[in-house]
């Protein structure tokens, strides 16, 4: 019974209207008929616990409004196990009046969606370990099974969730500089500006929900970038949690951890979601329910080409050559850096080719056309429609023509002519609305007689590389090219959905400013702190997979150290920086070192009750055959002492247990008093 039923039956029991003298239990069926009539002494009793307020009445304002739903569903619940979900085993469009409904306002419903998924898997494959013997090898065999998820109810299971969500424990502390040895430095100090914000580029291991509700104290509304690059739900990624409704669970594992993630934004912050057409509409949905998301763009990225194995199917479906990223902003406050592509030579829509050879000619075919620009030199120029477009004064614009703004056509009274020859004018116009905004007009009389007018397209200047490069909106193509090469960058491999850094450096030159702080918690390799780093931003990454030797913290040891792949030429990367890796604190650890000290057979056996009762264990572990048969049996004594430990540690539920900051100080935790002093110093606002 959770410490919110028991609060709720004590405080119903007071008032003898709701209490059954004869059963000597509540009766349910008049509390809720008090509960729809708004009853006067159901609502005071509810309002005079602070507990009860908290849970079933919304403040608005100065004024608590009472949940009913929430009341009767927990009234009706509460009787069963924390993952049970109010909500049919289908997933669709809903509204209050069921399914699929022809409304006009509709959310996505789906199963387990008024629940939390810790998502605790610790290797890509979401399995645990577990031993069972063998009658035909006369051996115990290790054997893999699917994790048992726990979904804990929000309504139910209140006080799981308060101290599942509760900030942890940080423990293994390491700095990691140009001169750090592998296993990196002791951390000394984190560093803060002088408003008391963390200054510290961090990679943090542990489960990412409970990562993210423990950076809340310290960086909400703080990050201006959150880029994540989750598992698909392929069937062939590493999302692969041990549940029936394997569609429900992924859209749950995401709205979790999208809830907290949005909390942590500046109020001019983006979160950019990758994904690809297994999951993408669902996701939109979800997304637009979350509060304060506001739907920007669907980028879609060439991310394939139509070669390889995948023509193998071509007479059965379309290859697959994009995934998307969905562009989510809190306020309308947003500004971006646009970003331009380079032309190679042509421009097939506009036909306007890029003319590099004879500068000299073009020079002087201008200089005859436009006599007043005759001191003008050009190093490179475009050509269209027999009139070349070129460069005026500062350098810095070639135009093009394009379709005008009709404020540009009427706004005749804020018209500077600049240019005027018998066949056209070229006028720079100002916004009546905006005297800061401005077009270039160009009108010019066809062979009718009537005035044609055009906008001049301004087209950026790479004056280092005497390129032109136009403005690139939601169609990123040609990333397919990096893709082939993704296995190279920052000397780490990771088989599953590497992304390259080029699409990265695009996004962050897109949205952020140098040391603006970016946050990935589905870090991978850490390809999103790699560039963050080479761009001078500061950044936090979060991932709870173990991928040994290709993980994020020897990426990072390679940037600092000056690797020379992705974009490090494109930004004259040498290497330097630093950051600082630490660990949620698992109390399993403890129990882990327990077993490792074990000197022989009785002590372990000895250390078994003390597993059962003080640690958690593997929900495969049958307690009682173990105890009173397996460490009996003759095959088991007949182990080694290093099998016997192996087969004590896979007891263990490494994926649970992690130790909340309040509680570090108890010694049966083990926490060092150095892990504790980080551990405060972290969560210590100045």
């Amino acid at each position: 019974m959770t410490k919110l039923k028991q609060t709720l039956e004590k405080v119903l029991k007071s008032e003898p209207t709701f209490f059954d003298s004869e059963s000597g239990e509540l009766n349910y069926t008049k509390v809720k008929d008090s509960a729809d009539k708004i009853d006067a002494k159901l609502i005071s009793l509810l309002a005079d616990n602070k507990d009860l307020k908290n849970k079933f009445f919304t403040k608005i304002k100065d004024v608590y409004v009472f949940n009913i739903q929430d009341f009767k569903f927990f009234l009706d619940e509460s009787k069963v196990d924390n993952s049970y979900t109010q909500y049919a085993n289908k997933i669709g469009l809903a509204d209050n009046s069921g399914l699929l409904e022809n409304r006009s306002e509709v959310v996505l419903d789906f199963p387990f969606k008024d629940c939390v998924l810790e998502g605790g898997q610790s290797t890509e494959e979401g399995t645990d370990t577990y031993f069972e013997f063998s009658d035909k090898t006369g051996k115990y065999e290790e054997k893999n099974g699917k994790r048992n998820e726990v979904f804990f109810n929000q309504v139910l299971a209140h006080d799981e969730i308060d101290r599942l969500f509760d900030r942890k424990a940080l423990v293994n502390w390491k700095r990691f500089t140009k001169d750090s040895k592998k296993d990196g430095e002791a951390v000394k100090e984190i560093k803060r500006d002088k408003t008391g914000l963390i200054q510290e580029n961090l990679i943090i291991k542990g489960n990412n929900l409970l990562a993210l509700h423990s950076l809340k104290s310290e960086f909400a509304g703080k990050i201006k970038l959150i880029y994540i690059d989750p598992p698909y739900n392929t069937g062939n990624d590493e999302f692969k949690y041990n549940d029936n409704f394997n569609h429900s669970t992924w859209l749950t594992f995401m709205k979790n951890r999208l809830e907290v993630a949005k909390d942590l934004l500046t109020e001019d912050g983006v979160i950019l979601v990758q994904c690809d057409d297994k999951e993408q509409a669902y996701l939109k949905v979800l997304m637009d329910s979350i509060d304060s998301l506001r739907f920007k763009n669907s980028i879609s990225v060439e991310m394939s080409p139509s070669s390889g194995v995948k023509r193998a199917h071509k007479d059965k479906q379309l290859i697959k050559n994009k995934e998307f990223i969905l562009f989510y902003t809190k306020s309308e406050s947003l500004k971006i850096y646009p970003i331009y592509d380079e032309w190679e030579s042509y421009d097939t829509h506009y036909s306007i080719f890029f003319d590099s050879k004879n500068i000299e000619s073009v020079n002087n075919k201008i200089s005859k056309k436009f006599p007043e620009y005759k001191n003008v030199t050009l190093d490179k120029a475009i050509y269209f429609n027999d009139i070349y477009k070129f460069l005026v004064e500062n350098s810095n614009n070639i135009y093009r023509t394009h379709q005008c703004s009709k404020w540009a056509i009427e706004s005749k009274k804020d018209r500077d002519l600049i240019y005027k020859s018998d066949s056209k004018k070229i006028y720079k116009v100002f916004n009546p609305n905006d005297k800061n905004e401005f077009e270039l007009l160009i009108s010019i009389k066809r062979k009718d007689g009537t005035i044609g007018y055009d906008r001049l397209e301004p087209l950026s200047w790479n004056i280092n590389d005497n390129k032109i490069s136009t403005l690139r909106g939601d169609l990123w193509l040609n990333f397919d090219k990096d893709i082939g090469n993704v296995s190279k960058e920052g000397r780490v491999a990771l088989k599953n959905g590497k992304k390259p850094e080029r699409l990265i450096y695009d996004i962050i030159r897109l949205i952020t400013k140098e040391n603006d702080i970016i946050l990935d918690y589905h870090l991978g390799s850490g390809t999103t702190c790699a560039v963050a780093h080479k761009m001078n931003r500061q950044y936090i990454g979060i991932e709870q997979l173990d991928y040994e030797e290709n993980d994020s913290v020897k990426r990072l040891q390679n940037v600092i150290k000056g690797d020379e792949s992705g974009i490090s030429k494109d930004v004259n990367w040498k290497g330097g920086g630093n950051f600082i890796y630490c660990e949620l604190a698992k109390w399993n650890e403890k129990a882990k070192e327990e077993i490792q000290n074990a000197k022989d057979l009785p002590a372990l056996i000895k250390l078994f009750d003390t597993l059962r009762e003080k640690y958690f264990l593997n929900y495969n572990v049958k307690i009682k055959d173990f105890k009173e048969k397996i460490i009996k049996e003759e095959n088991f004594k007949k182990l080694t002492l290093t099998q016997q430990k192996k087969m004590f540690l896979t007891m263990l539920d490494l994926n649970q247990m992690y130790v909340n900051e309040s509680e570090m100080a108890d010694k049966k935790y083990g926490i060092s008093t150095e892990d504790q002093k980080l551990t405060k110093a972290f969560y210590s606002k100045k």
